[in-house]
């Protein structure tokens, strides 16, 4: 299982697997990223959520907000809304 964030001109593109095997270094590999300009996390090309993903998304979050940044998610999976949705926590999610 594997994931990686790259940049590009208007956002980070995350592929691969949000799992547990792939959250921790999704987590350090999205924090980094953040201190660029961008905070727009494109999923579209994410291939399997588990609820660690959902847990990298709010660290993203937490890290966004310190830095006074508003981040956004863009094309989230299926399941990935799914998961918010059980939790209860889509309205928290910042998905556009």
């Amino acid at each position: 299982m594997t994931a990686s964030i790259q940049r590009t001109d208007d956002h980070l593109a995350v592929t691969g697997d949000m799992t547990l095997e792939t959250a921790s270094s999704l987590l350090e590999s999205g924090v980094s990223a953040l201190s660029g300009s961008n905070a727009v996390f494109d999923l579209a090309a994410v291939t399997d959520v588990d609820s660690s993903g959902l847990a990298v998304l709010f660290g993203w979050q937490r890290v966004a907000q310190t830095q006074g940044k508003t981040l956004r998610i863009e094309n989230p999976p299926h399941n990935l809304i799914s998961l918010a949705e059980v939790y209860g926590v889509t309205e928290i999610l910042p998905i556009s």
